[in-house]
């Protein structure tokens, strides 16, 4: 499903190169559940937006479900992003001024999904996440762990091939933290949904198949996890 080699990512300065990925070369195959670790500074959001097509590498190899993402243009790599991806970020990042449905809403509007089968989806999602009595709040109005829900089902909503996760439970108690990471357990084992996530947590870590561990933005462990959770 994507594939990485040799991925780099710097920032020049007067000649002097920062790097902040070297020679990254993955694959991650379709159904997997992957955990990125590593201390701050060791790369793990930008290889995430990377993934994620929110940044470019400056050097390297990316290709998702067979497209060679880094030669697309930037239509093409848009259209690809709102097809196969969902991204879960850890300050939630809803839009205030709009309501639980509407948020949930907005990726079908930008793939122009017609308003009837819009309706009919956010409806499933919203009894799915037990949220029906919640439509018509807005963001403001909910617990961190109700607002992360509503970023998973909005993520969720334009049936992704994967979902990206930035530290998805960073903000929230640990009962919501489990809650979270159950609901992409399921969403993996039983969807088949592949999940990447970016965590510090070694619980959290634990939920998945596999293990990349970063530092100064070089995968210096690849682990397959033992299933305990």
């Amino acid at each position: 499903m994507i594939e990485l080699k040799n991925i780099e990512k710097y920032y020049a300065n007067k000649g002097v190169k920062s790097y902040i990925l070297r020679h990254v070369t993955t694959s991650i195959k379709q159904g997997e559940f992957v955990s990125i670790m590593g201390p701050s500074g060791a790369g793990k959001s930008t290889l995430l937006n990377i993934l994620g097509m929110l940044e470019e590498p400056t050097y390297g190899q990316y290709e998702f479900m067979g497209e060679d993402v880094v030669a697309l243009n930037e239509r093409k790599r848009i259209e690809l992003y709102r097809n196969h991806i969902g991204f879960v970020f850890q300050a939630y990042h809803l839009i205030d001024e709009m309501t639980v449905a509407e948020n949930i809403e907005a990726p079908l509007l930008y793939k122009k999904v017609p308003g009837s089968e819009r309706k009919s989806r956010v409806a499933d999602i919203l009894d799915r996440f037990n949220m029906v009595a919640k439509s018509d709040l807005f963001p403001n109005q909910l617990s961190g762990g109700q607002q992360q829900l509503v970023g998973i089902a909005r993520a969720l909503v334009a049936q992704p091939s994967i979902i990206l996760a930035d530290e998805p439970t960073g903000n929230l108690q640990s009962a919501q933290a489990l809650q979270i990471m159950d609901l992409f357990k399921k969403l993996n084992e039983e969807e088949g949904i592949t999940i990447v996530q970016v965590t510090h947590s070694e619980v959290n870590a634990a939920y998945g198949s596999r293990i990349l561990h970063l530092l100064d933005g070089v995968i210096k462990e690849d682990i397959t996890v033992q299933q305990t959770v």
